[in-house]
């Protein structure tokens, strides 16, 4: 006789991760974007910054900057949004 993958043949470890997997595909995938993208968004503000404090082409360095900060703060939004939405295990 065969067995089937059911919730009785599964450990309750592994049937709740299948469980939250399932409820929020890829999430891990998503979080390691928002990193990503946030640590490049922080190094251009880091970047930017120092640009500002030299006085260095202020015009086009001040918008910059703040399109960085704008991104930085969009991917801690993301992160935490996407924390608050996960199911317990």
């Amino acid at each position: 006789m065969m067995e089937q993958n059911s919730p009785k043949n599964l450990k309750p470890q592994q049937y709740a991760r299948l469980k939250a997997e399932s409820i929020a595909p890829y999430r891990g995938l998503r979080q390691f974007i928002y990193v990503g993208v946030g640590a490049s968004g922080f190094i251009g503000a880091f970047v930017f910054f120092f640009q500002l404090l030299a006085g260095r082409n202020i015009d086009s360095t001040l918008p910059n900057f703040a399109l960085q900060v704008g991104i930085v703060t969009l991917m801690i939004f993301l992160w935490k949004w996407d924390k608050r939405r996960q199911p317990p295990l």
